[in-house]
This record gives structure tokens, C-alpha cells and sequence, in this order.
């Protein structure tokens, strides 16, 4: 379903006034329709399934049968938390598959990972939607996605830690069970350590 921008102008319209504000001064009188069509880009990803996301970016093509990873990282998104609805930002997710017999086009591992972020989420949900698509995508059960990002739940607010970071990682198939391919992995990502690693 897509963002009703209608309800989102009318509630904005009486946030405004509930933070005490008026919402018929100047700077103030066109911000429900922007909001609205913020909301609209923004949260595209609550219009479509998992399943339905996979079915949008699955074109793949013939590819040899190998045990080397596909890794693309260094996919720059954003997110709102659902529990502040406060930006996740400086976000950087690294996705990688192996492929068994298809590859999909690169673009469409970055654009299943912007298609996720927007939504209302958790970082650790991001991880386990990608995984989830990439499955479906690519016909392949071996699939890893490592996210780091910043929270304004918790730079902007409460605890304002500003330099925290949080690193979360999925694993599916082969990336969950063989250690020497995580590590693998994992020293591919560790070539901007920061980014991923927490060394």
C-alpha cells in the first residue's frame, strides 16, 4: 500500500501543534506537503514484500559454477528505527553470495539494499531482509551481509554517544557453516577497517 500523503498532511499538520509550533506561519505552512512526499520516497520499501522485491530484481544471468564469492560493499543507505522513527544513518552494507550457475547485475544488490532501508526498521532486520532477497534473487542459499551505521536514537538523544557504531552480520548457508569462508570475508571487508570492523 502506499503512503496515504492525505492522512500524513493532516497529522503532521497537528504534530506542528502538539510541539507547540504554528503551523500557518511561514516557514511552517507548506512543511505537511513536504513531509508527505518525503514520506512518500522515503518509506517505498513498505509497498512491497520481501518476495516482492526479490521478484523485481531477480533478472540473472548464466554464470560458471565456482566457490568464489560475489562481494559488493561499501552500499551507502539510510534508515528510519521503528521505535524513535529516528534517521539510522552513514549506514554502509556489504552483501556477498555465491553463485550457483546465475549472477544477478550489481546494481540490483544496491538496489535491493535501498529498497529495504525503506521502511521502518532495525538494523538487524535490514540484514536478515537482504539475506532473505538475495536467497530468492539469486537462486543461491550462501549469502552474508554486514551493516554498519550510526543511530540518532542514540547520538541525538538519550545517551548521545556520538561516535557509536553499530556492526551487525547475517550468515546464511555456507557463510554460516565454513569459518575460513567467513574470515574471508571478513579480511575483504577489513581493507577500511572501521567501516566493518571494530579493531
Amino acid at each position: 500500500m502506499a503512503v496515504d500523503q492525505a492522512k500524513v498532511r493532516k497529522h503532521i499538520r497537528g504534530l506542528i501543534e502538539a510541539i507547540g509550533e504554528d503551523p500557518d506561519r511561514e516557514g511552517l505552512v507548506e512543511t505537511p506537503d513536504r513531509v508527505a512526499r518525503m514520506y512518500a520516497e522515503i518509506f517505498e520499501g513498505i509497498s512491497y514484500s520481501n518476495d516482492e522485491i526479490a521478484e523485481m530484481f531477480n533478472k540473472s544471468f548464466e554464470a560458471p559454477v565456482s566457490d568464489d564469492m560475489v562481494l559488493v560493499k561499501d552500499i551507502e543507505i539510510f534508515s528510519y528505527c521503528e521505535h524513535h522513527m529516528a534517521l539510522m544513518y552513514d549506514m554502509n552494507v556489504a552483501v556477498a553470495y555465491i553463485p550457483r550457475g546465475r549472477v544477478i547485475g550489481l546494481s540490483k544488490i544496491a538496489r535491493i539494499a535501498d529498497m529495504v532501508g525503506k521502511r521502518l526498521q532495525l538494523q538487524e532486520r535490514i540484514g536478515t531482509d537482504i539475506a532473505y532477497i538475495m536467497e530468492k534473487a539469486t537462486g543461491s542459499p550462501d549469502v552474508a551481509v554486514v551493516i554498519s551505521g550510526k543511530h540518532s536514537c542514540m547520538t541525538a538523544r538519550g545517551i548521545r554517544s556520538m561516535n557509536s557504531q553499530t556492526i551487525t552480520t547475517t550468515f546464511r548457508g555456507a557463510f554460516r557453516d565454513d569459518q575460513e569462508l567467513q574470515d574471508r570475508l571478513m579480511s575483504r571487508l577489513d581493507s577500511r577497517k572501521g567501516r566493518y570492523n571494530e579493531e
